[in-house]
């Protein structure tokens, strides 16, 4: 059996930008992305704490050491910059390595790892 399991969380970023006239998805630094075993194209889960707003979107690669966190096209109307946010990407994975896996949480202070 396959069970779906968090497998990486950038906790506590904040919104840097929000670009609407972008085709979608979020922009994220580098260094966050490797900090957190995130890749581009890498579909994750947005959670915004000021707004109690939820949505999925892909990966884009940031400016490494920039501190980026820009959501693109129609997310953008969903946050404000100042934001904080909750990134979340899942994985799918055998029951039994669920039961060890270990997630990678990462807690950036002002958007740095």
């Amino acid at each position: 059996m396959m069970i779906e399991v968090l497998k990486s969380k950038l906790h506590c970023v904040q919104v840097t930008e929000a670009n609407l006239n972008y085709m979608g998805s979020i922009t994220i630094d580098e260094d966050m992305m490797d900090a957190a075993g995130m890749i581009a194209g890498e579909k994750v889960q947005v959670v915004d704490n000021n707004n109690g707003e939820r949505l999925e979107t892909y990966v884009i690669r940031g400016e490494r050491g920039s501190g980026c966190i820009c959501l693109n096209g129609a997310a953008a109307r969903k946050v404000q910059v100042g934001d904080t946010l909750i990134i979340i990407s899942y994985a799918l994975m055998d029951f039994e390595e669920a039961k060890t896996f270990q997630p990678r949480v990462v807690f950036p202070h002002n958007n740095r790892v």
